[in-house]
Formats: C-alpha cells, sequence, structure tokens
C-alpha cells in the first residue's frame, strides 16, 4: 500500500511556513489601514508597498503550509 504514518520532517517545514505567515496575517491589514488613513499625503505610497508585499506573502506562505502539512499526512 501507500505510507501509513505521518512524515514528522514534513510536518515540521509546513507549521515553518505556517508560522512565518502568521506575523503578516496581522502586519498587512495594519499596514493597509494606515496607508488608507494617509491618502491625501506621500505616505499612502510609503505603507501601500509593505503592505501589499505583506499581504501576498501571508497568502503565499498559507497556501504552501497548508499543502505541506497536507502532504505529510496523506
Amino acid at each position: 500500500m501507500g505510507k501509513e504514518h505521518t512524515d514528522f520532517n514534513i510536518l515540521k517545514k509546513g507549521l515553518k511556513y505556517l508560522a512565518f505567515a502568521l506575523p503578516l496575517l496581522f502586519l498587512a491589514p495594519y499596514l493597509l489601514t494606515l496607508s488608507f488613513l494617509n491618502k491625501e499625503t506621500f505616505m499612502f505610497f510609503v505603507f501601500i508597498v509593505p503592505a501589499l508585499v505583506a499581504a501576498v506573502g501571508a497568502i503565499y506562505l498559507c497556501f504552501k503550509g497548508i499543502n505541506t502539512v497536507v502532504k505529510s499526512i496523506f
């Protein structure tokens, strides 16, 4: 048949991805809010770029982490 047990090394790797995604999940909306509070000033662009990078990074790391965890279980 196939594997019968969870591969803990791959599981640890997936949990690391999720752990790195967690701060980005809080940072992205915070920076986005700061950017929209400063719409009329130059600070809008200072905050919007890192906010979008953090949001894309959080989505990518969450997807990669969940995918890796599922791969380790099945």
